[in-house]
């Protein structure tokens, strides 16, 4: 049964960021009324929430979108920082709403950046401490154990990654429509691309969840 689950997540995974590129190419095309970049969008939006030690920076690469909340800087792909379409506007202003979480103290986010520094290290060594423990499962199964515990850490931080990405989309999209910053039709492209970019976080913490448990059955079915 377990086989199934991480099967359909691996095609699940597919076809979600499959969509989610072609949303992104169908949206930039979708240029704004406004003739504003990402990079405009998100200085407006850091000002209109009264957010004035936040940097806008351009980073390499395609959707390599992110904040800092170390140095404060949201980092935005060059596509999206030069950019003047819905797709960009829409990421610009999601990771702008990361900035006002961690400006306004949000629980999801603290939470996550707490997490950050265990999952780092746990991520570099638990796929070989979990290699380790299933070829020494007899012997020495106190490894896999170990392996697992480990794991179990990134699979709780891709479930709390979810409602801070879900509330960076609620506050992005809620400050475009307030402050009149696109059309109806820009908005709708905005939200349906921000929706695929949330499922894609959704799939990778059940993916998460059903490589965990199948660790767990393993370690399991040797105590029987």
């Amino acid at each position: 049964m377990i086989w199934i689950f991480m099967i359909a997540m691996m095609a699940a995974s597919w076809f979600v960021g499959h969509r989610l590129q072609s949303k992104f190419e169908t949206y930039s095309k979708l240029h704004l009324q406004n003739g504003m970049s990402g990079a405009e969008i998100a200085q407006k939006m850091l000002f209109d929430h009264g957010i004035h030690d936040v940097r806008v920076i351009s980073t390499p690469g395609r959707l390599t979108d992110h904040y800092n909340p170390q140095d404060k800087t949201v980092n935005l792909s060059e596509a999206v920082y030069n950019e003047r379409n819905a797709a960009a506007a829409a990421v610009a202003a999601h990771e702008v709403g990361h900035a006002v979480q961690h400006a306004q103290a949000y629980e999801w986010l603290t939470m996550r950046s707490k997490l950050v520094p265990i999952v780092s290290i746990a991520s570099n060594v638990v796929p070989w401490i979990l290699i380790g423990g299933v070829f020494m499962l007899n012997t020495f199964p106190q490894l896999l154990l170990i392996g697992i515990v480990l794991f179990a850490c990134t699979t709780i931080f891709s479930f709390v990654t979810l409602p801070v990405e879900y509330d960076a989309s609620k506050r992005a999209l809620q400050w475009l429509q307030a402050k009149n910053m696109v059309t109806q039709q820009e908005y709708a492209g905005a939200k349906d691309a921000l929706s695929w970019a949330a499922r894609t976080y959704v799939v990778a913490a059940l993916s998460s969840l059903g490589t965990l448990l199948y660790y767990v059955m393993l370690y399991m079915g040797r105590r029987e």
